[in-house]
């Protein structure tokens, strides 16, 4: 069986043979990605991006934060600078996609519907713009999701499997926003991409890190298919997998802030099994990741090999979800 179909049968809760895994290059991974180029949601290390955020390095991260917003005031709306998602050059990239993916899972990625949102304001403006300045909010994020919309089409065409945004909507203990607040303005827009994406034949997946707990019922009911998540230990395995398990897919690395950089070799490897105990089930519903910058979280390459090599021994044991 491939990687593609054993993702699938994971995601669909359809008896996969073993967990799936997206890992260095030295253990391997069963997911590939396919993107624009340059995407509409980059964010470079520093310089300035396609809509004119500014953007600095964060030092050792391989990630930059945004210290110049282009859209200070609404006023200036129209003097944005948006990118053409539909510029014929930023998808030729995906001409060979699927040839050069062979038989991993491929996914597609997109636009994000907060973050974008407060890289152009700043966060304490888009918290503001919630109160005060509901429908010019709505409608820079309506044109996010057209853009999304755009690039379904384009993925799906390409061959991708699933479709896949990044929005870290929690703090560590609770979401940035009120979750009515999120369900008003933000959850019928998740709606309209995921069913676009599942129209199309592609699978969703969103990375969010954060206390998300509050929304998790409410994107499952709107159709999402995975949730990408680094953290954990904030929410609780087992509240996340009583509460969520079976009904969507988790894919995670060992916790990267409450674990990775603190616990023994031997911790690392019991929170393994716990992870896949909890919020895993027979048929499926867990999927192996580790985080790709380990410098920036403080991640040993003894860590790292630690909780790999955990995950793949679980991932064909005969026993590991029974």
């Amino acid at each position: 069986m491939t990687s593609r179909e054993i993702v699938k049968r994971t995601i669909r809760f359809e008896n996969p043979p073993r967990l799936p895994h997206g890992f260095p290059e030295k253990y391997g991974s069963d997911f590939a990605g396919a993107g624009m180029a340059p995407s509409v949601d980059a964010r470079p290390e520093s310089g300035a991006d396609e809509w004119g955020a500014i953007w600095h390095n964060l030092g050792i991260s391989n990630f930059g934060e945004v210290r110049e917003y282009p859209l200070k005031d609404w006023a200036d709306y129209e003097k944005l600078n948006i990118p053409d998602i539909n510029e014929p050059s930023r998808w030729k990239s995906l001409e060979d996609a699927r040839q050069l993916a062979g038989d991993k899972f491929l996914i597609g990625s997109g636009v994000s519907l907060y973050e974008r949102i407060h890289f152009l304001r700043g966060l304490e403006n888009t918290w503001v713009d919630i109160y005060e300045s509901p429908q010019e909010l709505g409608r820079l994020i309506d044109l996010l999701v057209e853009m999304n919309l755009v690039a379904i089409k384009r993925y799906a065409a390409a061959g991708c499997d699933g479709y896949m945004f990044c929005d870290d909507w929690g703090l560590q203990d609770r979401l940035m926003i009120s979750p009515e607040k999120w369900r008003e303005i933000w959850k019928p827009r998740y709606a309209r991409v995921y069913k676009a994406a599942h129209e199309a034949g592609l699978l969703t997946l969103l990375h969010s890190c954060g206390y998300i707990v509050d929304i998790l019922d409410d994107l499952i009911e709107i159709g999402l298919d995975v949730i990408q998540m680094d953290q954990q230990v904030n929410m609780g395995l087992e509240l996340l997998g009583e509460r969520f398990g079976g009904r969507l897919t988790f894919w995670c690395p060992v916790d990267i802030q409450a674990v990775m950089p603190h616990a023994s070799l031997d911790e690392i490897r019991a929170y393994c099994r716990k992870m896949v105990k909890c919020l895993g089930q027979p048929e499926g519903g867990f999927m192996a990741q580790w985080y790709s910058d380990p410098a920036a979280v403080g991640h040993s390459e003894e860590a790292i090999d630690a909780m790999c090599q955990e995950f793949m021994a679980i991932g064909i044991s005969e026993n590991a979800l029974t």
